[in-house]
């Protein structure tokens, strides 16, 4: 641990940003899993929805800093051929 007092914040700052970050990173993957049931599912509806969902969660993700821009295009773009995919 730092014994300067401005260190030690940082060292709290960066752990309360690290856990953000793994909110952001985990929830783009249960929502990617989401999509992928509904979409092999079978329901339109519902995949629409969770494709819209993850859509928005990613770019969130993006412009918080979680995530990088080109990740973000590229898990986007998965998405996309996911849905897609699935439903033609």
């Amino acid at each position: 641990m730092a014994n300067i007092a401005s260190q030690k914040k940082r060292i709290l700052r960066a752990e309360r940003e690290r856990l953000e970050n793994r909110r952001y990173t985990s929830a783009i993957r249960t929502y990617f899993r989401r999509l992928e049931t509904s979409a092999a599912g079978g329901d339109d509806a519902v995949a629409d929805e969770d494709h819209r969902q993850l859509v928005s969660l990613i770019d969130k993700a993006v412009k918080r800093g979680a995530l990088h821009k080109n990740t973000g295009n590229r898990k986007k773009a998965r998405a996309a051929r996911t849905r897609a995919g699935q439903s033609a």
